[in-house]
C-alpha cells in the first residue's frame, strides 16, 4: 500500500527566467502538490505551461537563469528550495531519476548505451566497473530489451526510438529512485510502443512503490495511466485532483479543452463514417484517379557486408481527386520510403507511379521533374527541421514560387509573388505580421502552418503529410487537423497522409493502407479497416491508442 505521508510537496512555488535586455518571464505562479509513494501524479498542459519546468525545478537543474522566487520543494521531508548544488547533486540521479523527452538526444552518440547507462552508478560510487554492467544487463532485461548483453555494446544510432527510451529508463532506475520525473516520454513515438513504455513506468511504480511524475500534454494518456491529475496553464495550476474526477468534471475551459483534444473516449469507427459521410457531399463518386500505383517496391542494396533490406515490398492502390490515403504503420514499417516513391525523391526498384497519369519518373533535373514537383509537394513531421531558420517566413514561402518560375520577373512579379505569399497566410490561419519573423520566433503550430503554406505555394494537386501532427501538443494537433480538412474541402486536394496513429488517421482519411515491414498487411475504406480489421496487428495498432480502449480509460482507472 502506498505511504499516507508525501514524499514529494510543492507549497507555493513560483519562477522565473530572466532575459537579456527585458523584464523577469514568471514561468510558474505559486503551484502545490504533492505525491505519495507508488502514486503517479499526470502533470498536464501544452507547450509553454510550465510542465517542464516545473519538473526541472523538482530535479533541481533550471538552466542559469531561470530560479525560483518564493515557495518550497520538499522530498522526503528535505527541502530542496536552496540547497548546495554539490547537495543537490546527490540526491539527484540516485534518489530522484529523470526521463528526457527526446530519447536520441538523451543518449550521447559517442558511447556505448551500456556504459551510459552505468553512469548514474558511476557518478554516486555505488557500484564498480563489474558490477555496473552487471546491474546494467539486468535492468536491460526488466525493461524489455531483448538480449540484453548485445544492446550493452550498442551504439544509439544502432537502437529503434523505443529501445533508447527503455535504455533511458534503467538508466533513471539503475540507482533505485524513490521519485521518478518523466517529462513527455513517449512523444513521437509509434502507439504500439508508447502503450509498451506506459505499461513499464506503471509496473515499475507498482513494483517498487515509486512515485512517478508525468508530465505530458496529453490527457487521454493521464486519464488512462495517473492515479491523480494537475493541469497547468501559463504557469497556473488550473486544476487539480483524482483522475477520476478531473474527468468527470474538467471544472475550467481550458481543462475541457484539452479533454476535447485528447483521444479520451476516442472511436475510430466514429470518426471514419464521419470522415464518409463528408467525403460524399464533396466528391463526385466520378473524381478522377489522380495517384497511381502499381506493385511498386524499394530494396536498398546491400552495403558494406550487410544484408539487404526491402523497405517495401509492392504496393498497389489509386487515389481520387479530393479524397485522402492514410497510410499507416510502426517506425520501420517503410511508409516514409513509399511516399518518396510516390513523390520522385526515391527510385523504385520495381513497379510504376503515375500522377495524373504521367509517369513519376526519378531524374535529378529535367522538366518533366520539374512538373511533378510542382504538383505533388510534401509537409514533413519536424517543421523546425524542414524550414530555413535563417530566413524570415516571406522568403521562405517566395522560395517555391521562384523556383518554379510562378509570377513573372521584374516589379510586376515581386508584386505577384507578395500577393501569393499573403493569400498563403490567409489560407493557412496566419497572420500577416509573421512574414516578417523568423520561424524561431514562431510556436511549434504556426511553424507547421508555415510549412503546409509553403506546400501550397506552387498550386499543387498533391499533398504529402508526412506525419505532420505527431510531435504536437494535442490542442495544436486538432487545429492543424481542421486546418488541413478545411483545405482539402475548399481547394479540392489529394492527401497522402503517414501516421503510425491509426485514431488520427481515421479522422481524415478515406482509405487505409497498413503497412508492417514493408508489406501491405491491410488495404480498403477506412470504414472497413477500422471498424471490422482483418489482422492481429491493425487490432493492436488500434487498441494502442491512448484513452480509446479500454473502457475503465474513459473512468480514470489507472492502467496497471
Amino acid at each position: 500500500m502506498s505511504s499516507p505521508e508525501p514524499l514529494l510537496t510543492l507549497d507555493g512555488v513560483s519562477a522565473q527566467f530572466a532575459l537579456p535586455g527585458r523584464p523577469p518571464v514568471r514561468v510558474l505562479d505559486d503551484v502545490s502538490l504533492s505525491l505519495r509513494p507508488g502514486q503517479v501524479l499526470a502533470l498536464v498542459g501544452e507547450s509553454g505551461s510550465g510542465k517542464s519546468t516545473l519538473g526541472r525545478t523538482v530535479t533541481g537543474t533550471l538552466p542559469e537563469n531561470g530560479r525560483v522566487t518564493a515557495g518550497h520543494v520538499t522530498f522526503a521531508g528535505r527541502e530542496l528550495t536552496g540547497l548546495p548544488e554539490r547537495e543537490r547533486r546527490a540526491i539527484r540521479g540516485k534518489d530522484i531519476g529523470y526521463i528526457p523527452q527526446d530519447a536520441l538526444l538523451g543518449l550521447n552518440p559517442l558511447l556505448r548505451v551500456g556504459v551510459q547507462a552505468g553512469e548514474p552508478l558511476r557518478a554516486h560510487g555505488l557500484a564498480g566497473k563489474a558490477e555496473r554492467r552487471e546491474r546494467v544487463i539486468e535492468l536491460f532485461g526488466k525493461v524489455g530489451l531483448r538480449d540484453p548483453e548485445k544492446i550493452y555494446g550498442a551504439y544509439p544510432h544502432e537502437l529503434s526510438g523505443g529501445m533508447c527510451q527503455r535504455v533511458l529508463i534503467a538508466a533513471a532506475m539503475s540507482t533505485g529512485p524513490r521519485l521518478l520525473v518523466a517529462d513527455e516520454p513517449t512523444t513521437a513515438l509509434d502507439v504500439t510502443v508508447q502503450k509498451t513504455i506506459l505499461d513499464l513506468l506503471g509496473g515499475l511504480a507498482a513494483e517498487n512503490d515509486l512515485a512517478v511524475l508525468l508530465v505530458t500534454h496529453d490527457l487521454g494518456v493521464a486519464a488512462e495511466r495517473a492515479d491523480e491529475i494537475a493541469v497547468l496553464k501559463d504557469g497556473v495550476l488550473v486544476r487539480s485532483g483524482r483522475t477520476r474526477e478531473v474527468v468527470a468534471d474538467p471544472g475550467d475551459g481550458y481543462t475541457e479543452q484539452l479533454l476535447r483534444s485528447s483521444s479520451l473516449g476516442f472511436s475510430g469507427a466514429d470518426a471514419a463514417a464521419a470522415r464518409q459521410e463528408r467525403t460524399a457531399t464533396r466528391v463526385p463518386a466520378d473524381a478522377p484517379v489522380v495517384v497511381r500505383a502499381r506493385d511498386v517496391a524499394k530494396t536498398f542494396r546491400a552495403h558494406r557486408g550487410r544484408t539487404a533490406v526491402t523497405a517495401v515490398a509492392g504496393a498497389s492502390f489509386e487515389v481520387r481527386r479530393g479524397t485522402t490515403l492514410g497510410i499507416v504503420g510502426e517506425s520501420g514499417s517503410g511508409k516514409t520510403t513509399l511516399v518518396r516513391l510516390l513523390a520522385g525523391l526515391t527510385p523504385p526498384s520495381s513497379g510504376t507511379v503515375t500522377v495524373d497519369g504521367e509517369p513519376v519518373v526519378h531524374h535529378r533535373r529535367g522538366a518533366g521533374q520539374a512538373s511533378l514537383y510542382r504538383k505533388v509537394q510534401m509537409v514533413y513531421q519536424d517543421p523546425f527541421a524542414s524550414l530555413n531558420p535563417r530566413t524570415v517566413v516571406r522568403s521562405i514561402l517566395e522560395e517555391p514560387l521562384t523556383g518554379h518560375r510562378i509570377g513573372g520577373s521584374g516589379r510586376r512579379g515581386a508584386a505577384e509573388r507578395a500577393r501569393r505569399v499573403d493569400e498563403l497566410l490567409e489560407q493557412t490561419g496566419l497572420p500577416a505580421s509573421v512574414a516578417d519573423r523568423y520561424t524561431a520566433e514562431l510556436s511549434g503550430g504556426q511553424r507547421q502552418r508555415v510549412a503546409i503554406a509553403r506546400a501550397l505555394a506552387p498550386h499543387p494537386e498533391v499533398l504529402v503529410l508526412d506525419e505532420p501532427v505527431s510531435a504536437l501538443d494535442v490542442t495544436v494537433r486538432r487545429q492543424i487537423l481542421d486546418l488541413l480538412l478545411d483545405l482539402q474541402d475548399r481547394l479540392s486536394l489529394t492527401y497522402l497522409f503517414v501516421s503510425h496513429d491509426l485514431g488520427v488517421v481515421a479522422e481524415l482519411s478515406d482509405e487505409v493502407l497498413v503497412l508492417r515491414h514493408g508489406d501491405v498487411v491491410e488495404h480498403g475504406p477506412a470504414s472497413d479497416v477500422i471498424s471490422r480489421p482483418r489482422t492481429d496487428y491493425v487490432r493492436r495498432l488500434l487498441a494502442s491508442i491512448p484513452g480509446a480502449a479500454p473502457a475503465s480509460a474513459a473512468a480514470g482507472t489507472p492502467a496497471q
